[in-house]
């Protein structure tokens, strides 16, 4: 731990629609992966906490689900995440996906315009917040300068942002200046993590998260959203290799057959990949062993909410 003396800290809460960028931010910000990514909407379900040391100052970063009109249980869990990880943060990033927002602005009176409806939801509900809050325009190389520019005055009169930052999450353009503006609102305090420490997650956890992005990358034209994946078990082994048993739980029966795949190749792959990944970061052996069952109602299991600090009975 460093002196407490001249040392700060801080949360940041990172919100915004699905697919903004905001794991791919995430990520970039810590330095390694946190956050799983897929091209899949709402693929974050529950807050995850990412820690970055920018000299004197550790920045606990929340990467939230995207906020959407929530339909669902496990929709209207997540978006209340979203907010609830807003209310004690000490600064806000309010990250959009430049090119679509410019897009929806372009059509805005045109009806059927659901990138500027979850826009105006989020801002509506950023108008009273007292807490600093950074607009981050995403994916800045796909977009023209002179329409980027007047997007973020566009953007500034909505909202009585602290900074307005231009970055690429993906190409790490402008995240240095990002996180640097970040740390300025951060306040005066001691470390809360170790400094060599990258996350909060859980392990068991960790590895359904990775073996669930390996599912979504693998199937992800052919696999419905509902799919989940829990750690069954997580033995540590004398040789220093653990065994970690995992369940890949889908809706339907023809599902189930789509993740196995012809003579069990499909699920060879994704547990191979997911292994492969859960390898570089515990850096030790890993024995994975991915089974997969049919459960209807797994969105109506209270303990998959719990163990992973959504609200069960959220509105």
């Amino acid at each position: 731990m460093a002196d407490n003396k001249n040392t700060k800290c801080g949360y940041v809460a990172i919100i915004g629609a699905p697919n903004a960028g905001k794991s791919t931010l995430t990520n970039q910000m810590v330095g390694q992966k946190v956050s799983i990514i897929t091209h899949k909407v709402q693929t974050t379900r529950f807050p995850v906490k990412g820690i970055v040391m920018n000299g004197d100052t550790q920045i606990i970063v929340v990467d939230t689900p995207g906020i959407f009109a929530p339909k669902k249980r496990l929709d209207r869990a997540m978006v209340a995440s979203a907010w609830e990880g807003t209310k004690d943060a000490d600064c806000i990033v309010f990250m959009l996906d430049a090119p679509s927002i410019n897009r929806a602005f372009a059509r805005e009176n045109q009806g059927d315009n659901k990138v500027l409806e979850d826009y105006e939801r989020i801002i509506a509900s950023l108008q009273d917040v007292k807490t600093p809050i950074i607009l981050a325009l995403n994916k800045i190389d796909e977009i023209e300068k002179s329409a980027l520019l007047d997007l973020a005055k566009r953007c500034s009169d909505d909202v009585n942002y602290k900074h307005i930052m231009m970055i690429s999450a993906l190409r790490n353009k402008g995240v240095g200046d990002l996180v640097n503006a970040i740390s300025k609102e951060m306040p005066d305090g001691p470390f809360l993590y170790p400094e060599d420490q990258a996350s909060d997650l859980p392990l068991r956890l960790m590895a359904a998260e990775i073996t669930r992005e390996k599912v979504f990358e693998r199937l992800h034209d052919e696999l419905p959203y509902q799919s989940t994946v829990e750690t069954d078990q997580w033995q540590e082994r004398r040789d220093g290799s653990v065994r970690i048993d995992q369940t890949l739980y889908v809706t339907r029966e023809n599902h189930k057959r789509m993740v196995i795949g012809k003579g069990g190749e499909t699920l060879k792959q994704i547990s191979r990949a997911a292994r492969e990944d859960i390898i570089k970061e515990l850096e030790r052996v890993v024995h994975l062993f991915v089974h997969v069952k049919v459960k209807e109602n797994w969105t109506d299991d209270k303990s998959h909410y719990t163990e992973r600090g959504l609200d069960f009975d959220a509105e």
